[in-house]
């Protein structure tokens, strides 16, 4: 039967988030199954590394949100799913979605989404757009915050015993993600690169700047534990490109001079090797101030061996195991924050390792990419039987 199962995946951009990996990886795993994979999306960094001997990309603009270009977008992936056949198309926005619906509808498809965020419905309309991500036969919730989300705001969309809701955790890649693959040399050469001093207890707070991720939080308990623990061999990288957020880039620019943290916090854009950066770090940040659907950070963090300090928010709750694998601490609470950094640096190293030990067995247990591929591809057997 799988032989004769084929895939199409829609995504606006093919990135380095969560989403955009899920996608990659599950992409690549479908054709290992001996089925016929495709993927639609209008671009991103991570396109180039698409295996295109193993999935059949197809290039449109369904990262817009423009209503013609969405009917341009329907009309097309009509005929894609015409001729080639396709089975069934697994949605993971909702401006394509709405525009695979349709073709879904039209064709007799089968059709499945991802909700991979708790958008914002603060009006009817909103609501209605939002609810196409609910309108498939099958929805999966990327953890039980999303999936309760899903069940308290859209439940009059679920009332019907033909959608399936069900979590599906996030998965990520366990040999890329894996301190042992990655050598001193880059971790050195990475070192070099940002002037970073190893002998300093290093923080890493990955995630592009935006003010919900709490940057913001984050200097400002930089700045408690300087002043009032009287740490100061500490080094902090926020790691993350502003996308265009030159106005907030500024304003943390100018807190960082304000605390006198200059020669303290590193800002840097991107990084293509995020394991060498997590190497590279004594302990990793998620500070959210808004609830993280799933939290990628917290499951990179532990899948390499790092404690993981963490907003007791959404997805957060469910990946980091509090006081074993890493510490959640109250959002927006920089006094909190600080206080478990500064604990951090006065445990001794064996500590922290064991702390990461049991990070490493957590993520191996329940969010590894393979048993998210392997869920996902049963029930799509499920579906289609």
């Amino acid at each position: 039967m799988s032989s004769k199962i084929k895939v199409l995946q829609v995504i606006p951009k093919l990135g380095f988030g969560g989403a955009e990996t899920g996608c990659y990886d599950l992409a690549h795993f479908l054709a290992e199954q001996e089925c016929k994979s495709f993927l639609i999306t209008s671009g991103g960094e991570l396109l180039k590394y698409v295996r295109r001997d193993k999935v059949k990309v197809i290039r449109l603009p369904v990262q817009s949100k423009n209503p013609i270009i969405m009917v341009f977008n329907f009309i097309i992936i009509f005929f894609i799913i015409l001729f080639y056949n396709i089975d069934i198309v697994h949605a993971r926005s909702r401006a394509p979605a709405w525009s695979c619906l349709w073709a879904c509808f039209l064709s007799r498809k089968k059709f499945v989404t991802t909700f991979h965020g708790t958008y914002n419905f603060s009006s009817k309309l909103k609501l209605i757009y939002n609810s196409v991500m609910v309108r498939s036969e099958l929805i999966i919730a990327g953890s039980n915050f999303i999936f309760n989300h899903i069940s308290e705001n859209y439940n009059k969309y679920l009332n019907t015993s033909k959608k399936k809701l069900m979590v599906i955790f996030r998965g990520i890649n366990l040999e890329y993600f894996n301190s042992e693959n990655i050598s001193e040399t880059k971790v050195n050469t990475l070192v070099q690169r940002w002037n970073i001093n190893k002998n300093n207890f290093i923080v890493l707070l990955p995630g592009r700047l935006t003010k919900w991720k709490g940057q913001e939080m984050f200097i400002e308990a930089l700045s408690l534990l300087s002043e009032k623990y009287n740490k100061k061999n500490f080094h902090a990288i926020i790691l993350g490109s502003d996308q265009g957020r030159s106005v907030y880039f500024k304003k943390l620019l100018l807190l960082v001079e304000r605390y006198r943290l200059g020669k303290r916090i590193t800002f840097i854009k991107n990084c293509k090797e995020m394991p060498v950066a997590y190497k590279l770090a004594d302990v990793a940040v998620s500070s959210s101030i808004e609830p993280e659907a799933f939290g990628r950070i917290a499951i990179e963090a532990q899948a390499m061996n790092k404690p993981i300090l963490a907003s007791n928010l959404g997805g957060s709750k469910e990946t980091v195991l509090n006081g074993k694998s890493g510490l959640l601490f109250k959002s927006e609470d920089a006094e909190g924050l600080a206080r478990i950094i500064n604990k951090l640096m006065d445990m001794n190293k064996e500590s922290l390792r064991l702390m990461g030990e049991q990070g490493r067995k957590n993520i191996e247990k329940k969010f590894n990419v393979d048993q998210m591929c392997q869920t996902t591809f049963t029930e799509y057997k499920k579906l289609l039987k």
